[in-house]
């Protein structure tokens, strides 16, 4: 990518994603195949700037945020859930974000077939 480059997310990417599934310590229910599209990766003094699509299936597993690890994400198709650990949890359908904090504990639940973007800023240290 060069600088002043514009990048499109859509819900249907070009390109093969990379598959995965989460792992088995981290399961609630389900084990759902996850396929991402890693649009941006790239240094920011201190971290990493990442950003993509994300398709998944129904399932349910457990989260937990690095100290400085933020994510942003916006349904574009489907419903999830995003459980904080003994507090609650926040819906999210089409057109709705979701913001996971850094240090953040608890769960992720897709509950229908789910697309989203995702943007994901870390800080070293």
């Amino acid at each position: 990518m060069t600088p002043g480059t514009l990048l499109k997310l859509q819900a249907v990417m070009h390109g093969p994603p990379e598959h995965d599934h989460p792992k088995p310590d981290r399961l609630i229910a389900g084990n759902p195949r996850r396929d991402t599209w890693s649009v941006v990766d790239t240094a920011l003094p201190p971290g990493r700037l990442y950003c993509g699509v994300w398709h998944c299936e129904p399932g349910h597993w457990r989260i937990e945020m690095a100290p400085g690890e933020h994510e942003l994400f916006t349904v574009l198709s489907g419903r999830c859930r995003v459980h904080a650990q003994g507090a609650g949890f926040e819906e999210a359908g089409p057109g709705e974000a979701i913001y996971i904090p850094a240090g953040f504990v608890g769960s992720f639940e897709v509950i229908e077939p789910l697309s989203k973007t995702y943007t994901i800023v870390t800080a070293d240290g």
